[in-house]
């Protein structure tokens, strides 16, 4: 018989007046009411779970010291070609792309003013050829008439003195004329070697001062790639070594090349330093300015790599978590380094130790764990 069922009996047995009746109510919600309140603060029973973890098994392997840089293919040598005289371009032969040959005109500039030079120069010449003449006949005069003692020595010698002069002027106007006929020989602008023309920035109708760059045009030969490393793998990078070049539009296309140049200073903007790769046998489909990927090997050593996500660190110190039968424990380990998004430890680990990869920072040291199904492996 339950409680209410008991109280109802004794209800029905008892004489009860209308006080009573509110005194046991009041007790009967007291007792639902602890009846709640105890269920409330009562503590859950907890099941406690023991979590999986996802693991990998420690092997030693060679571990391939690569390194790749981004680049581009550009020529052994590329000559910014520019006028020596200042002017205005008046006509130009090539355009983007184009094969030239050694000699070939590529633009000229206006003559007229270096023309008119050229021929002051001449009659220059001309002039002085004429008062040389002039000085050198009079010159002879009075070197006969001194030997017959007809004039002074002071007399012969200033005849002679201007016959020397008259030589000087002569020569300077000859200097000149050849000087002013090199300007007019520069206003063409004359390709130095065979090549294509990679660059050009002169226009007709614009005026260059003399040295301004208006076409680039990369020798014919050898070709390149260019890129760019930084300060923190110059001691993996030295001349000669070798290097496997392959090519973003080229599928299955490689070359093999080596370091044959190293800048020796940073670029003041990137704090990179420009390597040159030279390749010797450039694979025919490879066009200047195609994007390549250069790797680089500095050497193999023994290594093993981890998920990054494996590593635990606490203050300054990494570690990983190594299971143990069941449990995991930390352990302290030296990283030599990141490839991409692996790790390589240089010590602190054995060959078949298990190492949780995924969950790390949710452990604690001595917790039993369970090893996902096919983990370890």
């Amino acid at each position: 018989m339950s409680i209410k069922e008991h109280l109802q009996e004794i209800f029905k047995k008892l004489p009860l007046k209308k006080q009573h009746l509110y005194i046991i109510a009041g007790i009967l919600a007291l007792l639902l009411l602890y009846h709640i309140v105890s269920n409330i603060l009562a503590k859950p029973d907890i099941v406690k779970e023991v979590p999986y973890v996802r693991t990998v098994t420690v092997g030693k392997e060679t571990v391939d010291e690569t390194s790749s840089y981004p680049g581009e293919v550009r020529g052994r040598y590329e000559s910014n070609l520019a006028f020596q005289a200042a002017g205005k371009i008046i006509s130009r032969s090539v355009n983007l792309g184009d094969t030239v040959t050694a000699g070939e005109v590529l633009m000229r500039i206006d003559p007229q003013d270096i023309e008119q030079s050229v021929e002051a120069s001449q009659a220059a010449v001309a002039s002085a050829e004429a008062n040389y003449k002039l000085a050198k006949d009079n010159a002879s005069r009075y070197t006969t008439l001194y030997n017959s003692g007809g004039v002074s020595k002071a007399m012969m010698e200033q005849y002679n003195t201007q016959m020397e002069a008259a030589a000087s002027t002569l020569r300077q106007a000859r200097a000149q004329l050849i000087a002013n006929s090199n300007q007019l020989s520069y206003t063409q602008l004359v390709a130095d070697h065979d090549g294509v023309v990679a660059n050009v920035s002169g226009e007709v109708g614009q005026v260059v001062a003399a040295g301004t760059p208006v076409v680039t045009v990369v020798q014919s030969g050898e070709q390149e790639v260019q890129i760019y490393i930084p300060e923190n793998h110059l001691d993996k990078i030295h001349p000669n070594q070798t290097a496997t070049i392959n090519f973003w539009a080229l599928t299955n296309v490689t070359a093999d090349g080596y370091v044959r140049e190293i800048a020796p200073m940073a670029d003041s903007v990137t704090r990179t330093y420009k390597v040159r790769v030279a390749v010797p046998h450039m694979p025919a489909p490879v066009k200047l300015g195609m994007t390549a990927k250069v790797h680089l090997q500095s050497g193999t050593e023994s290594g093993i790599m981890l998920p990054a996500a494996a590593i635990y660190q606490t203050a300054s110190e990494p570690q990983v978590w190594l299971v143990n039968g069941t449990k995991v424990h930390t352990q302290k380990v030296t990283i030599g380094g990141y490839e991409g998004n692996n790790v390589k430890i240089t010590s602190g680990l054995d060959q078949g130790d298990i190492v949780v990869v995924g969950g790390v920072n949710k452990l604690s040291e001595e917790q039993t764990v369970r090893l996902e199904a096919g983990a370890g492996q």
